[in-house]
This record gives structure tokens, C-alpha cells and sequence, in this order.
């Protein structure tokens, strides 16, 4: 089976472009799930239920989210709601929402991790005992973790930690993509990350003359969205179904 997983959709920009691009491609490539990371796809950071909904109608079947999960209190009560909408499982339990989620294709099942790292992050539960956690339950064969983390050692451990048990686990957060991507010697495909969706001209999005401003003073400033051409970042993965393993991992750029 193939899966795709998008690297963080920024704002309303990012949202419109993978709405241009995403129905065709998922057409070309036969591609069977789509995740997407959508914790900043609200203009400003967060997510909405309008960013939510935009995102699932343009081809989305799963939306991942990271440290910007609760940034809009409006979303709260869709965590709770949206089976297929995710934060990251190591949140505290009184959190809203959940951090997996089991896809019903008919002809197999798809289970999706979310998951936060904690080196240069948020105090969080570990996600390596998260991970157990939930892989001790009665998952198919088919799992993809987000590990959305800033070190790109913890993912890469985090990786190793789960090769052979689950199918994939891919970066997101840092907005750039790697070059980074493998199958593990026990057939877990990985990437440190998968990129951004959303203006190419900017620094994770953002105008980059605000971010210079915030970089040389360390005062307050407020983070607009870049305009002017935009990409969308993510990977390609091809999955026995039958053993749950990675046979072949693709960065995908579509500018």
C-alpha cells in the first residue's frame, strides 16, 4: 500500500496549495492514506476547526499536531470529537484528544502515532514510553508514527527504538526537509523530516523580515505569513501489507 506523509501546512497559503495539488497527486502516485501535520495550518500558528475541515476535505484522511496542538481554544472540543484528528499521544491524559488513531480501509487497517519529542521542547511523557505504551495494545500490521521533535538525534533514536514494529516513523517540526531517508535494518522506513507546505520565500513560513526583527532585538513581534511562490513537502512510503514493512521510501517537493 502506499502512504504519504505532508510536512507541517502552514496557515491558510499552505492550505490553499495542497488543496491545488494534493487530489491529482494522490491520483498519480494511487496513493491510499495521506497524514498531514496541520498544527500550524491556522493563520498565526494552531489549528481551527475551519483549518481542520479545509485540510480533510482537500484529501487529508489524517491530521498530526505537535507543540501548537492547543493554541486555539476553539479546537478543543474537536480533539475530542474528531477520531482522526491527533495530538501527540505523550500530552498529559487530561489533554483533550488523542494520540492514535486506527484508519478502516476495508481491506486492511492503517494505525497513525502522534507523538512530541522533549529534547528542546515542552516537558512531556517520554516518547519511547509512549510508544510502548501504545504498541502493546492490538494494532495492524501497518503503523506510521510523527514524531514531532527539534533534535534530530531523539527522532533518529526514537527510530532505531521501534525498527520491525512499526512501518514508519517520520520527523516533522522543523519545517525543512531532510535528506535523510531509509529503511532500517528491520524494514522501518524513516525521514528526520518531512519539509513544510506552505511559502517557499520565508523562514518557516514567515515573512523573513519579521523573524530578523524578533532574531536581532528579542522583542515581541508578530509573525505574518509569507506571500509569493509556494511548495509542499512530505515523503512517499510503499508498505507490504502482509508484514507491515517499509519497501521503499521517496521525498516528494511539488513546487
Amino acid at each position: 500500500m502506499n502512504l504519504m506523509m505532508i510536512g507541517d501546512v502552514v496557515g491558510s497559503t499552505g492550505c490553499k496549495f495542497l488543496r491545488a495539488h494534493l487530489p491529482a497527486f494522490k491520483k498519480l502516485k494511487q496513493i491510499d492514506v495521506v497524514v498531514a501535520n496541520g498544527e500550524n495550518s491556522a493563520d498565526g500558528n494552531g489549528i481551527t476547526p475551519a483549518s481542520a475541515d479545509y485540510l480533510f476535505k482537500s484529501g487529508v484522511d489524517v491530521i498530526t499536531a505537535g507543540n501548537h496542538t492547543f493554541r486555539r481554544k476553539e479546537c478543543y472540543e474537536l480533539f475530542d470529537t474528531c477520531e482522526t484528528l491527533l495530538r501527540p499521544a505523550n500530552f498529559p491524559p487530561s489533554a483533550p484528544g488523542r494520540g492514535l488513531c486506527i484508519l478502516d480501509l476495508g481491506r486492511l487497517q492503517v494505525a497513525v502515532i502522534n507523538l512530541m519529542g522533549v529534547v528542546y521542547m515542552e516537558p512531556m511523557d517520554s516518547p519511547f514510553d509512549t510508544a510502548d505504551r501504545l504498541l502493546s495494545q492490538d494494532l495492524p500490521r501497518v503503523i506510521l508514527v510523527d514524531i514531532h521533535a527539534e533534535a534530530t538525534g531523539e527522532k533518529r533514536s526514537l527510530a532505531y527504538y521501534l525498527d520491525g514494529r512499526v512501518s514508519a516513523v517520520i520527523g516533522t517540526h522543523t519545517h525543512v526537509q531532510t535528506a535523510d531517508e531509509c529503511i532500517l535494518e528491520n524494514g522501518t522506513a524513516y525521514l528526520s523530516d518531512a519539509g513544510m507546505t506552505g511559502p517557499l520565500h520565508s523562514v518557516l513560513g514567515v515573512k523573513p523580515e519579521l523573524v530578523i526583527q524578533k532574531m536581532r532585538s528579542h522583542m515581541p513581534v508578530r509573525f505574518d505569513l509569507a506571500s509569493g511562490d509556494c511548495g509542499l513537502d512530505g515523503v512517499l512510503l510503499d508498505i507490504d501489507e502482509r508484514t507491515g514493512k517499509a519497501r521503499s521510501i521517496e521525498r516528494v517537493q511539488i513546487r
